[in-house]
């Protein structure tokens, strides 16, 4: 930054030295106040008139403050007069001098083309030798100023003098004043004006000592040595005013005042101040201070007068007791105590003589840190001092008082001390859960008596950024550590009883505990829970209360307290009789977070539990953390045989059941008989092939040897007719009726249609329309198969089935959840609608903490609560016989035509897509509208313009390359494909080629979908083109040995159940499944997409590790990405 000019022009031409202008302002405000000028924070600064400058200026906050500077005429020029501000300094700050730089810079006078003759000139004078006879000397003149009614003995008092015409020193031309207020004194000695300057400036700014013509000497501020050393410096006489009798002045080398200890006639000691001048007691009179408060003296001896400086400073009370010439008497009773508690502080502390032998020298050892404790009524304060004992006497110190201050301190074995208890520091700080606000707010304290406590500052910082008391404690500095803190009363009984009794440290401090405070001692023996009720063998529907208490060392405690403090976060809690245990323990927050879910579900309603609650497992859980009493034992006896879900002892097959079960399907029987015998229903989630149909259908004939009639089954309408073969083939005794028409279409109501049935199938669609006459019939059960068709809770068809009055209801599905948890949830809520009979709860409790991630502990809970009605086995863990399936992605690239193609739209529909996931929900229809447009262009791009129909597209030529060798070769083959124009695309290359071929799609009738898969187990026609619509379900197809899924969905559950056509119970040959792909289209993305839904359903129902969620607009844009 280049200097500002050294002069400024005021309105009517007058000159400013801006030189001198600034000289009125301290080195660190002209500094800052150029900093200012420098920002540009001065605003609409103007002159009024010509002597006054006005304007505004911007503090270091918002605050803008006003500025007013007055200048008065002196020769040709201007000096400054005033300087106010509406700041909190008042006057002489720094947004003064940010006011004068910013005027300068801008009213500079122009330039004249004489003006170097003026500057050079007068640089040639300042450059010009000392000449003694244009200059005059200074000198400062010491005299005795008279008594006044202030100051009843004679002061000494300073004024400046100049030589005269005579060569004497004379008081006219230079006085205070102008020395005060004006700069330029070319008739003087530069460097001996300039230095009494700073002398009268720093007694000004004192407040202390009024300057008028003379100056006392009784009140000037500390830095007047230092400023009297340069005047000297600058050649300044001291001249001492003969007329008031001084004819000399001289300085004193040493000032002390010291306390000399001495023996009296009784045996005791005398303590007295004594004056001591270059080493020696002064026994002189005539000492006046200097200073105020104090801090040197002069004296007059045969009309010298002699300066001197105390050092070091002593204190007040020393000084009134050499003023007062007092001698104190230490009776001999009490001179052991002096010397032991008083003396030792003294020395080191303020100069001290001691008459040889009279006291003994004390024994010193230390020092100890010591840490106090100071209990209250309910919160405790901890204190860190230091310790010496002096003849076995301790004496405490402060932590934060200086070590040097006390003469038998020693500070490096204290820095040791403190170095060795950090660890005990750092725990007393962590002890406190409030610990880091504490801190915080003792930190701000100080950074607001010292703002430029940089390091404290890096602490602020690091302490905000602590996540608990015990990184707070790791990161605070020791003055933090060592000021205390607060403790609760609990907080006090773990430190005092576990934390500190552990460090490697603790020999190393004391503890001093109040005598008041209660004896803390932890428990003795293992908390226990009881649990008990007033209700005996409560019936399944009745409520009744669960009392819970817990039992330590005797006493009993209600749980509702134990609750409370672990839920404020404590770690321990303390008994009012001293007695402390932790809260923490496995049992006690197990305890806590079931309590938490059981009031979450609803299943705890105060302290009222539901006898006949469905969520056994939760109740199984919590019962096992303690003892439970003999009013609920049976009760417990029912939770724990619900939560095993299997009957006591394994059930038979029954004899009407025409099929061989495998061993897990007779697993499968019993549980379903579970199920039945206790009047709850379930979700049969068997993987795809094995078996549930014949699961389902052993139970049904099991309960028909009972008597029991009559089970209603519910399917899609694909698989209906496929359901009553199943039927008559397992089940051959039992009578198995289809009803396939509404009762409006057939004119028979339904109760005279199925009156001789044992098992009725229909189909979702016709229950729905005919749901009355369905709910008017007595059912034993209601089957669900394909139950995913009522996953959506908000469906007519979901709302149906629930309201279907029926205690047993079973649900068959290979995929109970596709894409979210509230499928389940719906299934659920059909089978066992007491479990989680809110969606919200559910919501809240479940979905969203394990979708989202946030609660991982979440996801092994719902599997356990879920576990007693849902039955889910895997082919590889149950059907080790089948034979392998090998999976294969491939990817194929597009050719030229067709990656021109699908380009070309990408790069539209991706621009128009990110434009509407601004609004999701409103846009949705759109955005999969856009999305399907380019799945299909990544099969062929005839699907979405048939002008493209001649455009080859490599899936096309993959699967007309690949299927005639594979049936040459003795093979047969699946072809899903989502979209049904895809799938006469491929028929036609089939045709051109000659390959027969069966087909099925979602409008084929039920005669026409019979036929093709006749057609196809024959082997009249090898290759099977389906759509996964409709051969995701009810097909069984064993026959087929290769499988190509030629466009990836977004639900990998649909695929999957269209690969089980094939890999299921009955097939003997290895399964390749072909997993086509287009090479840099969107479908490289729904693979990635699949990948997370699909850990999405191992995660709840095969207990995988990870979760994901439902297609969102995030998903959507990372296939655009």
């Amino acid at each position: 930054m280049l200097p500002y000019p050294s002069h400024m022009v005021s309105p009517d031409g007058s000159e400013l030295d801006v030189d001198d202008v600034l000289a009125e302002f301290d080195a660190p405000t002209v500094a800052r106040g150029t900093r200012y000028a420098n920002l540009g924070r001065v605003h609409d600064s103007a002159w009024r008139g010509d002597l006054e400058l006005m304007g505004r200026c911007s503090g270091s906050g918002e605050q803008v403050y006003l500025v007013d500077v007055g200048f008065q005429r002196f020769g040709d020029g201007l000096r400054l007069s005033w300087a106010s501000c509406s700041c909190p300094v008042g006057a002489y700050c720094k947004h003064a001098v940010a006011l004068i730089l910013s005027t300068v810079a801008k009213s500079a006078r122009p330039a004249d083309p004489d003006r170097w003759r003026t500057v050079l000139a007068k640089l040639l004078d300042e450059l010009a030798p000392l000449d003694t006879e244009r200059t005059s000397p200074i000198g400062l003149q010491f005299t005795v100023a008279p008594p006044n009614r202030y100051r009843p003995g004679p002061q000494i008092a300073l004024r400046p003098v100049t030589v005269g015409k005579r060569g004497t020193w004379i008081r006219t031309g230079l006085n205070w004043q102008r020395l005060a207020y004006h700069a330029a004194a070319t008739e003087f000695d530069r460097g001996q004006y300039e230095a009494l300057r700073a002398l009268v400036a720093d007694v000004q700014r004192s407040g202390i000592a009024p300057v008028n013509d003379v100056m006392s000497i009784g009140y000037v501020p500390p830095t007047f040595w230092s400023r009297l050393d340069e005047v000297i410096e600058s050649g300044v006489a001291l001249v001492a005013d003969g007329g008031s009798g001084l004819n000399a002045v001289d300085f004193i080398k040493s000032v002390q005042v010291r306390l000399d200890f001495a023996s009296d006639d009784a045996g005791g000691a005398t303590m007295a101040a004594a004056l001591i001048v270059d080493g020696e007691r002064w026994l002189g009179t005539g000492v006046g201070l200097i200073g105020s408060p104090p801090h040197g003296i002069y004296a007059i001896v045969d009309g010298v007068l002699r300066l001197g400086r105390f050092d070091p400073v002593p204190p007040r009370t020393t000084l009134d007791l050499l003023a007062r010439d007092e001698v104190l008497h230490i009776p001999v009773e009490t001179v052991g105590e002096f010397s032991v508690a008083v003396l030792p502080r003294l020395v080191g502390a303020t100069p001290v003589d001691v008459e040889e032998g009279l006291f003994t020298p004390p024994t010193i050892t230390g020092p100890t840190p010591v840490l106090t404790v100071t209990v209250g009524a309910d919160r405790v304060r901890t204190h860190w001092s230091v310790r010496y004992h002096v003849n076995d006497r301790g004496q405490d110190f402060e932590s934060e008082v200086p070590a040097e201050r006390t003469g038998y301190r020693d500070p490096d074995a204290e820095a040791t001390a403190w170095e060795a208890v950090t660890p005990a520091l750092r725990t007393v700080a962590a002890a406190s859960r409030s610990f880091k606000s504490q801190a915080l707010a003792r930190l701000m304290l100080r950074i607001t008596r010292d703002p430029n406590a940089a390091a404290l500052g890096n602490e602020l910082t690091a302490l905000i950024g602590c996540h608990d008391a015990a990184s707070a404690a790791e990161v605070a500095a020791p003055a933090t550590l060592l000021a205390g803190v607060e403790l609760t009363l609990t907080e006090t009984a773990v430190l005092l009883g576990e934390l500190l009794p552990r460090l490697d440290c603790r020999d190393a401090f004391t503890i001093d505990v109040d005598e008041g405070a209660p004896d803390f001692r932890a428990a003795e023996s293992v908390p226990r829970l009881e649990f008990g009720s007033g209700a005996t063998d409560p019936a399944p529907n009745d409520w009744f209360d669960l009392s819970i208490t817990l039992q330590i060392d005797g006493q009993l405690v209600p749980i509702a307290t134990v609750i409370a403090e672990l839920a404020s976060g404590a770690t321990h809690m303390l008994l009012p009789n001293g007695v402390y245990f932790r809260l923490n323990t496995p049992e006690l927050l197990k305890l806590r977070e079931l309590l938490d879910e059981a009031r979450a579900l609803g299943e705890l309603t105060g302290d009222a539990v539901n006898a006949g609650s469905r969520n056994v497992t939760l109740w199984e859980e919590l019962l096992a953390l303690g003892v439970v009493d003999d009013q609920l034992a049976s009760w417990r006896e029912r939770i724990a045989r619900l939560a095993s879900a299997r009957p006591p002892e394994p059930v038979d097959v029954p004899d009407g059941l025409d099929a061989t079960l495998r061993d897990y399907q007779r697993d499968g029987l019993n549980w379903l008989s579970f199920l039945w015998d206790n009047e709850l229903g379930g979700v049969l989630a068997d993987d795809m092939g094995l078996g549930k149909t014949v699961q389902t259908l052993a139970l049904i004939a099991r309960v028909a040897e009972g008597g029991v009639r009559r089970f209603l089954v519910v399917a899609p309408t694909s698989v209906v007719t496929n359901w009553v073969a199943e039927c008559r083939k397992f089940t051959p005794g039992l009578t198995a009726v289809a009803v396939t028409s509404s009762e409006g279409r057939s004119g028979t109501p339904l109760a005279d249609r199925v009156a001789a049935a044992d098992i009725v199938v229909t189909s979702y669609a016709l229950l729905r329309i005919d749901f009355e006459a369905y709910a008017g019939i007595d059912w034993a059960g209601v089957i669900l198969d394909e139950a995913q068709f009522v996953k959506n809770h908000t469906s007519k068809t979901h709302q149906c089935v629930r309201r279907l009055d029926v205690q047993f209801k079973l649900a068959i599905t290979g995929t109970p959840m596709e894409n979210n948890l509230m499928e389940l949830w719906s299934l659920l809520s059909i089978t066992a609608p007491g479990l989680f009979p809110s969606p919200k709860v559910f919501t809240e409790h479940f979905r969203k903490p394990i979708e989202s991630g946030t609660n991982k502990d979440r996801l092994p809970v719902l599997r356990r609560r879920i576990k007693p009605v849902m039955l889910r086995r895997t082919k590889s863990q149950v059907a080790g016989e089948l034979p392998p399936k090998q999976e294969q992605v491939l990817t194929l690239d597009l050719g030229p035509k067709h990656r021109k193609v699908y380009d070309t739209h990408m790069a539209r529909e991706r621009q128009k897509v990110l434009g509407l996931l601004g609004e999701w929900e409103k846009n949705r229809f759109q955005i999969f509208r856009s999305l399907t447009l380019l799945r299909q262009l990544s099969l062929h791009p005839a699907l979405v313009d048939e002008a493209n129909v001649d455009v080859g597209a490599a899936k096309v030529d993959f699967l007309v390359e690949q299927l005639p060798s594979l049936v040459a070769e003795g093979h047969s083959a699946l072809v899903f494909s989502q979209f049904t124009g895809f799938l006469d695309i491929v028929r036609t290359h089939l045709d051109a080629i000659g390959l027969s071929y069966a087909y099925l799609d979602g409008s084929s009738t039920s005669r026409q979908r019979d036929a093709a898969i006749q057609a196809f187990k024959a082997g009249t026609h090898p290759v099977f083109l389906i759509s996964l619509k409709a051969g995701g379900f009810g097909l069984n197809l064993t026959e087929a040995d290769y499988c190509f899924v030629c466009d990836p969905w977004w639900n990998p559950a649909a695929e999957a159940q269209a690969v089980d056509r094939t890999h299921r119970i009955g097939q003997t040959r290895p399964v390749t499944v072909y997993r086509l792909v287009s090479a840099g289209t969107i479908e490289e993305k729904v693979v990635a997409l699949q990948a997370r839904k699909r850990a999405l359903f191992a995660a709840v129902i095969d207990e995988g590790d990870v979760f994901g969620s439902v297609i969102s607009a995030s998903d959507v844009r990372e296939l655009f990405g």
